[in-house]
C-alpha cells in the first residue's frame, strides 16, 4: 500500500520526537541483539569481512580489516580463543562504528531492544512501514490526548490557589512542548517534500 502524504507527515512526527526525546540513536547497534552485531558473527563465521564494511566509513575500513583478519586467524586456536577473538572483533567494530557517529562507546550490552527500534526493524524486514505507521500514530493520539485533558482540567482550577495555577502552567507547558515538538519534527524532517501541508498547519494555528 502506498503510504499517503498525510501518513508519512504523522510517521516523521512521531518518530523524530521520540528517537530526540528517547535516545534510541545511541542505544541500538552496541546491543547484541541489534543489527550489527548478529551481522558480524555471520561474517567471522563466513571468514567474509565485506558484508560489515557497510557499517564503517571508508576511512576506517583498514583498522577493521586488520581486525577481523586477526579474528580469523585466532578464532581458530580453540574454543577459548575463538571467544576471545570473537569479542575482541566486536568490540573494535562497534567502537569504531558509533565513533563514525559520533557516539562514544560504553562497551557492548546484552539487553533487549527498545520496542520502538524493533518495531522500526521489524518493519524494513516485513518491507512495509503501514504497521508501524498505524501503532506509532495510535501512540501519538494517545499521548497528545492525556496532555490535552490534563491541561483542560488543571485550567479549570488554575485560579483556586497559586498550587493550582502552578500545576495548570506545568500541563499546559507539558501539552504545548509536545505539540511544538511534532509541528517542529514536520518542518524540519518532512518540510521540503511536504511544505503545503507544513506552512498549512502554522496558519492553522
Amino acid at each position: 500500500m502506498k503510504l499517503t502524504s498525510h501518513s508519512k507527515l504523522k510517521f516523521v512526527a512521531v518518530a523524530a520526537v521520540m528517537l530526540l526525546t528517547t535516545d534510541l540513536a545511541q542505544a541500538h547497534c552496541d546491543t547484541m541483539s541489534g543489527p550489527l552485531i548478529p551481522e558480524a558473527q555471520q561474517a567471522l563465521e563466513k571468514g567474509d569481512v565485506t558484508p560489515i564494511l557497510k557499517w564503517i566509513t571508508k576511512s576506517d575500513e583498514a583498522e577493521i580489516k586488520s581486525a577481523f583478519s586477526q579474528a580469523v586467524t585466532v578464532r581458530t586456536k580453540g574454543a577459548e580463543a575463538k571467544q576471545l577473538a570473537d569479542r575482541y572483533f566486536l568490540e573494535t567494530l562497534v567502537r569504531i562504528h558509533r565513533a563514525g557517529e559520533g557516539a562514544p562507546y560504553s562497551g557492548l550490552k546484552n539487553e533487549p531492544i527498545d520496542p520502538i527500534v524493533a518495531l522500526a526493524d521489524h518493519a524494513l524486514a516485513d518491507g512495509s512501514a503501514e504497521d508501524m505507521i498505524g501503532k506509532l500514530n495510535a501512540h501519538m493520539a494517545q499521548a497528545v490526548e492525556e496532555k490535552f485533558h490534563r491541561a483542560v482540567e488543571a485550567h479549570k482550577h488554575k485560579d483556586k490557589s497559586v498550587k493550582a495555577g502552578r500545576e495548570y502552567v506545568e500541563a499546559y507547558v507539558a501539552y504545548m512542548h509536545y505539540i511544538e515538538g511534532l509541528h517542529a519534527a514536520i518542518l524540519s524532517e518532512g518540510g521540503h517534500e511536504h511544505g503545503g501541508e507544513a506552512a498549512h498547519v502554522e496558519h492553522t494555528n
